[in-house]
C-alpha cells in the first residue's frame, strides 16, 4: 500500500510539475508576444513618418539644411520654413521649464518632507487630478483666463502669444514634475536626513543640502519628463499660439511651435505639402529622442 500510495503521489507530483511547466511556458510565450507588439509598432510608426519626411529630400530634391533654417513657411509658394517653429517649440518649452521646474521640486519637497498628513491629503489628490485633466482644458483656460489678462495688462492687440504658452505649459507640466519627484525626495534613505539632523541642521537645511542633492537622479528624470510634456503638446498650445509662422522677436509675440504647425494643416494637405509636415515630425521626434538619450545619461550618472 505504501509503495501505491508513493506511486500515486509522484504521479500527481509529476503532473503538476508538467503543468507548472506549461502554464510559464504560455506565459513567457504572452509576455514575449506583448514585447513584440510593442517593439513592431514603435517601428512600423517611425518607418512610417521618415519614410514620408524624407522622401521630398531624398527624391525631390529639397535641402533638408534649408529646412532647418529657412524662416518662411508659405506651402502655396513652394516654401518650406521649419525655423520659426523650431524656435518657437524650444524657447516656449525653457521658459516652461524656468516656471514650471521651481515650482514643481518645492511642491514636491513639501508635500515628501514638511506637509503635514491633512494637507497632504487635500494637495495629493488635487495633484493627481491636474495630471488628468484633458489637454483642450488646459487651452480652454488658457484662452479664456490667462490671454485676456496677458492681453488686459501688457495693453496688447490680443493675447495669444508666446507668453500665454509658456504659462500653460509650465501648468501642465506640474503634475509631471511633482508626482516623479515627490517619490524620488521619499526614497531618500531616513539615515541621511537623521545623520544631517544630527549634525546640527535645520530641516530647511537637510531639504536643501542632503535629501534634494540625493534624490537627484529622480529630480533630473521629472523635469525631462516634463521637457517632453511641454515640447510634444498640440491643443492647449494650438488656443493660446496664436500660430504665427514667424520668428518671436518678443515673448509677447505670437508663435507656431512644431506641433500646432502639424495640426493645423495636416488636415487639408496633399502631396509635398503634406510631406513636410510629416519632416516637422521626425524633427520633433529627433527632439524626444535627444531627450530621451539626455534623461538616461542623466540618470546613470545620478545613480553613479
Amino acid at each position: 500500500m505504501a509503495g501505491k500510495n508513493q506511486i500515486v503521489t509522484k504521479d500527481k507530483n509529476k503532473k503538476n510539475n508538467n503543468r507548472k511547466y506549461l502554464i510559464e511556458n504560455i506565459s513567457s510565450k504572452v509576455f514575449m508576444i506583448s514585447a513584440s507588439i510593442s517593439v513592431i509598432s514603435l517601428l512600423l510608426i517611425i518607418g512610417f513618418v521618415f519614410y514620408k519626411g524624407l522622401t521630398p529630400f531624398l527624391f525631390k530634391g529639397y535641402s533638408f539644411v534649408d529646412f532647418l533654417t529657412g524662416t518662411d513657411w508659405l506651402p502655396n509658394s513652394n516654401k518650406f520654413g521649419v525655423a520659426p517653429m523650431i524656435v518657437a517649440s524650444i524657447v516656449a518649452t525653457m521658459g516652461s521649464l524656468i516656471i514650471g521646474v521651481p515650482i514643481g521640486i518645492f511642491t514636491a519637497a513639501f508635500l515628501a518632507e514638511i506637509a503635514p498628513k491633512p494637507v497632504q491629503k487635500i494637495i495629493s489628490p488635487a495633484v493627481e487630478l491636474l495630471a488628468g485633466i484633458p489637454s483642450v482644458l488646459y487651452g480652454l483656460f488658457g484662452l479664456a483666463f490667462i490671454v485676456p489678462n496677458i492681453q488686459k495688462l501688457l495693453n496688447l492687440p490680443k493675447g495669444q502669444s508666446l507668453l500665454a504658452v509658456i504659462l500653460v505649459l509650465a501648468i501642465m507640466m506640474l503634475p509631471t514634475i511633482i508626482s516623479v519627484s515627490q517619490t524620488a525626495i521619499k526614497a531618500v534613505p531616513k539615515a541621511y536626513k537623521e545623520g544631517s539632523l544630527a549634525l546640527g541642521a535645520s530641516k530647511i537645511e537637510t531639504i536643501f543640502k542632503v535629501v534634494l542633492p540625493a534624490a537627484k537622479s529622480g529630480i533630473l528624470a521629472a523635469v525631462v519628463l516634463g521637457i517632453g510634456r511641454a515640447i510634444g503638446e498640440t491643443m492647449a498650445v494650438i488656443l493660446v499660439a496664436g500660430n504665427s509662422p514667424v520668428i518671436p522677436s518678443s515673448i509677447v509675440d505670437s508663435v507656431r511651435p512644431l506641433t500646432t504647425n502639424i495640426a493645423l494643416e495636416m488636415g487639408y494637405a496633399y502631396g509635398t505639402h503634406q510631406e513636410m509636415l510629416f519632416a516637422t515630425g521626425v524633427v520633433l521626434f529627433m527632439f524626444i529622442l535627444i531627450l530621451n538619450l539626455v534623461l538616461r545619461k542623466l540618470t546613470s550618472k545620478g545613480e553613479q
